[in-house]
């Protein structure tokens, strides 16, 4: 499942093929080298442009095709009341015309050199992704340094472009019962930190923003010494590292502002929140404060929401769905995040089941984390679940290419990235009882219940 506040720019019909038969392509070149012996750390060179532009650079001869992923360091968490949903704003803006090529050229000048694009907007990062022919690098690379060097931010496209976010949040989350859930969980978990707002933004902001707040945000944090590019696939390094200076690299470079110094406090008691709402089925939506995602709790964490909600025999299929028949499926995970966020559960009841007869068997899941230390055979199970995504997710150059990046980013140290695998089969039935009682307590829990109204049901207290 996708958590609501990962916003990716919905492409066009003929973008959509493109990727489609571009991930083809990567995943066929899973057959043609084994992804264990791929991973060699010495096949990874780092350097530092003039800039500070980051680059990682992975060679792969297997097929001549290219992965190109920037992660920018911003996100919402860069924003602030007033201005919220700016950083989601920019991920439309950088396909909306710079100083060389006019609005809806990148898309088709990337697309007639036979290759596709598309982006996504977190709490913590942009990431701007490419995949392109090997032929297509110099064109690329040009493309990407000029709507970084040159970005357009005419008032017209301006308000061309927040009509078609407010039309986003209402389609992706005002009228989508479990992102407008995520919503509400963020907006009542965090009271101090920028995680309580959407990614999206608030519909006031978006209505609100000015022209100043817009170009403001742009020259602040759009400054290639606060992104990290990866390159994986048919290149050479010797070639492309004068290339990448000639282009990305010439992009003038700023001082990055201080980042966020909010620290969210201890929470001291289970927050609730009812939402009311038309709607066919009711859900239970819960959080807990976990931290960050670079701590080591974090591999952890990822282990129990595979134990808990992976499959069919899974805890909470099993208890929520096949025995105590309350729930259709279940859902749970984490983000990836700079500062401390959630674990979340998700579970879409049955029709009649209200939130107390989903949450009385939920919660008895979750102490018996806590109580009974959970089997060998069904901790290999969740270990080999894990390994087998990562193994898989590394199979192709747009997998790696985002793994690479989120280690660097996310986890502090690209390196990590090697040790996963070891990292996760080093857990113990230990670490996952410490784990959940350290964190799994009422009073660390946000829960979020939707009540279905009937159609027509809420229409007198909306008026």
């Amino acid at each position: 499942m996708t958590h609501p506040s990962f916003r990716v720019r919905v492409p066009a019909m003929n973008e959509a093929i493109l990727i489609a038969a571009a991930a083809v392509i990567l995943i066929v070149s899973a057959a043609a080298v084994p992804v264990r012996a791929a991973m060699k750390p010495g096949d990874i060179e780092v350097h530092t442009l003039d800039n500070g532009l980051k680059v990682f650079l992975w060679e792969d001869h297997t097929i001549p095709n290219l992965a190109i992923y920037t992660f920018w360091k911003v996100g919402s968490r860069n924003e602030a009341p007033g201005i919220t949903g700016l950083a989601h704003f920019f991920e439309h803006m950088m396909f909306n015309g710079s100083r060389n090529y006019p609005p809806g050229a990148f898309d088709r000048t990337m697309e007639g050199a036979g290759g596709s694009n598309n982006a996504y907007t977190s709490n913590d990062v942009t990431v701007y992704q490419d995949w392109v022919p090997s032929t297509a690098l110099e064109l690329t690379l040009k493309l990407e340094a000029d709507r970084i060097g040159y970005l357009s931010v005419a008032p017209e496209m301006v308000k061309s472009e927040r009509g078609v976010v407010m039309s986003e949040r209402r389609r992706s989350v005002e009228d989508d019962n479990h992102s407008l859930m995520w919503e509400q969980l963020n907006a009542a978990a965090f009271v101090a930190h920028p995680y309580s707002w959407p990614v999206i933004g608030w519909r006031s902001d978006i209505e609100n923003w000015r022209q100043e707040d817009v170009e403001a945000f742009f020259r602040k944090w759009y400054t290639p010494n606060n992104a990290v590019t990866v390159v994986c696939g048919d290149f050479q390094t010797e070639t492309i590292l004068p290339l990448l200076q000639k282009t990305v690299g010439a992009v003038p470079s700023h001082d990055i502002p201080r980042g966020v110094v909010t620290v969210e406090p201890p929470q001291t008691g289970e927050r609730r929140v009812v939402l009311h709402k038309e709607a066919a089925l009711g859900s239970v939506l819960a959080g807990w404060h976990i931290p960050a995602t670079a701590d080591d709790d974090n591999r952890v964490l990822e282990l129990i929401s595979t134990l808990l909600a992976s499959g069919e025999s899974s805890r909470l299929y099993k208890r929520l769905v096949d025995h105590d028949q309350v729930a259709l499926w279940t859902y749970a995970g984490t983000d990836d995040n700079f500062d401390p966020g959630l674990f979340q559960i998700l579970v879409q009841s049955r029709e009649g089941i209200d939130g107390p007869r989903v949450e009385a068997p939920l919660y008895e899941e979750i102490d018996r984390l806590k109580s009974e230390p959970v089997t060998a055979r069904e901790l290999e199970k969740a270990k080999n679940g894990l390994i087998a995504d990562f193994y898989r997710n590394m199979a192709t150059l747009s997998g790696r290419a985002q793994t690479l990046g989120t280690f660097e980013v996310f986890h502090g140290d690209w390196k990590k990235m090697f040790d996963q695998v070891a990292t996760y089969e080093a857990i113990t039935p230990e670490d996952i009882q410490r784990v959940a009682k350290q964190y799994f307590g009422e009073d660390n829990r946000t829960v979020v219940t939707l009540v279905p109204l009937e159609s027509g049901e809420g229409d007198d207290d909306a008026n």
